[in-house]
């Protein structure tokens, strides 16, 4: 048996204690990024009387004694930066000498820098477009896609954006299609996935002329309205075609578009000369891309309008083509309103290429056009410009989607007050279903 004090166990009376371990250090902890050198944090400095009027060096208030409890208690509101600047100087002392709350107040800093403010879980609908900007500036396409067409699948790209995450409900939802229908406005209740629809046999045209299958089949009718029509209306579904699930349109749809931009992309230059029929009138495969771009853009607000879901305009790269060729289109739309008896009568005929008439047609953000009045052969000129319009872009875009009456519009206004008149109503009978 060991006996105190003789060499074999326990300390005998005059033995010195065993001394205990060292505690670990505890970890040093930063003041938190919104202290600074001057903020109040501890150490906290006490003014001492000035001696001959100079004023003496400060010094150093103790932290007030707290609790362990307490300073405990402290480190979360101290990791926010939310205590008073005696409970910051007692909680960043107590963390010197005590290792649990110091890991306990790292990891609270830490779970504090992963908070943020509450933002949108809804990608950019312009990511897709800037990622590959920034692609394609630093190298170029091997296959390079052709301006038009680059703004077509811009714009169908940002629609199925806001049709990706939609429920069955909002696929149902109704949608009003407007329009502008000689001088009075039109307008045709669908759905949402009838929208889509009607864009995908519209688009069917496109596909058409570039050889590839047609969503109507051969004989599918010539026009737009008709080829809508007899989507909605025919087929041994129609139902489920007009209003069913997403799948049953946005897919096709898609995969359509993107066939689209392949084909005129890999097809070359010589595509450029290739027209596209839209029933009475035809256009070039650029300019027809141009309109299914503005037409994903139109269709995409009703949509956005039908679910309350905020829709932005196109990019100012992309609008600036597409406004181009409704101002393009205005001399034909016009000379068309004439012989229907729904225009004036030119007032000087000249001839092919001579200049005439015109009205100077101003888009904010978009730039300026010249018009001719009296004939689409006659040649616009600065010189003979007798009346202009100033329009900011959400105005014409409602004007030229057929959204407003041309009366409403909202415009500057300045000179000859029929042919503005005229210019107006022509831009509204752009619009069609």
């Amino acid at each position: 048996m060991n006996r105190p004090g003789d060499g074999t166990g326990g300390p005998g009376p005059g033995d010195e204690p065993p001394s205990a371990p060292e505690p670990a250090e505890a970890p040093r902890i930063p003041p938190p990024r919104a202290a600074a050198e001057d903020s109040g944090r501890w150490p906290h400095w006490r003014p001492a009387p000035p001696v001959d009027g100079v004023p003496a060096p400060r010094e150093p208030l103790a932290p007030p004694q707290l609790s362990h409890a307490v300073l405990k208690s402290l480190l979360g509101a101290w990791a926010l930066t939310a205590c008073s600047p005696e409970e910051t100087a007692a909680v960043e002392a107590h963390l010197n000498h005590c290792t649990p709350c110091a890991e306990e107040a790292l990891r609270l800093r830490d779970a504090v820098g992963l908070l943020h403010t509450e933002q949108s879980l809804d990608l950019d609908p312009l990511l897709r477009s800037r990622v590959l900007a920034g692609c394609l500036g630093r190298r170029p396409a091997r296959i390079p896609v052709p301006d038009w067409a680059g703004v077509y699948d811009a714009e169908a790209a940002r629609l199925d954006a806001l049709l990706r995450d939609m429920g069955e409900a909002e696929w149902r939802a109704p949608v009003r299609l407007r329009w502008f229908d000689g001088d009075r406005p039109a307008g045709r209740d669908t759905t949402v996935a009838g929208v889509i629809g009607h864009l995908m046999v519209v688009d069917g045209m496109l596909a058409s002329s570039l050889g590839l299958p047609d969503p109507l089949g051969a004989h599918a009718p010539g026009s737009p309205a008709a080829r809508t029509e007899a989507y909605w209306h025919g087929g041994p579904a129609p139902e489920p075609r007009a209003a069913g699930e997403p799948g049953a349109v946005r897919e096709p749809w898609r995969e359509q578009g993107h066939a689209l931009v392949r084909t005129v992309s890999f097809a070359g230059r010589g595509v450029r000369d290739l027209r596209v029929p839209y029933g009475d009138f035809s256009l070039a495969i650029g300019d027809a891309f141009l309109d299914r771009a503005f037409e994903c853009w139109v269709h995409a607000g009703d949509i956005a309008e039908a679910i309350d879901y905020p829709y932005e305009p196109p990019a100012s790269a992309h609008l600036k083509p597409m406004v181009d060729l409704c101002a393009r289109l205005l001399p034909d739309a016009l000379a068309e309103r004439r012989r229907a008896g729904l225009a004036g009568p030119p007032r000087e005929l000249v001839e092919a290429g001579a200049p005439g008439r015109t009205l100077q047609l101003e888009v904010e953000g978009s730039g300026e056009w010249l018009i001719p009045l009296d004939s689409p052969a006659a040649l616009p000129s600065q010189e003979e410009v007798v009346a202009q319009i100033a329009l900011d872009r959400e105005a014409f875009y409602q004007l030229a989607a057929g959204h407003v009456p041309p009366q409403d519009a909202a415009a500057g206004q300045l000179g000859d007050t029929e042919a503005i008149r005229d210019v107006l109503f022509a831009t509204a009978s752009l619009s069609r279903l």
